[in-house]
């Protein structure tokens, strides 16, 4: 990948985020389901929290996108390309 893809992968989710309204939050067990089922998943990630970390996950899958939380890091798939943000920010 060039320098500015994983920039311009999290763009295009976040154009499909719009363009779809539709965010799906999800348990982590069924976020890693999803992912394992996936050919090659792109998941964005990030890690915050005031008072304990907190990790944070959204993922495309066959036109609708899958967000979920976690208090531990999950075990993603080793096929998993992994963008890394600052901040994932999910409406309501």
């Amino acid at each position: 990948m060039t320098n500015g893809a994983p920039a311009a992968a999290a763009a295009m989710i976040a154009q499909a985020i719009r363009a779809s309204g539709a965010i799906v939050k999800v348990e982590p067990v069924d976020f890693l389901a999803l992912a394992q089922r996936a050919e090659q998943p792109l998941v964005v990630y990030c890690e915050g929290g005031l008072f304990s970390t907190t990790y944070k996950y959204l993922m495309g899958h066959k036109g609708l996108a899958f967000y979920t939380k976690s208090r531990t890091p999950l075990a993603l798939p080793d096929k998993a390309e992994i963008v890394v943000a600052k901040k994932i920010w999910i409406p309501g």
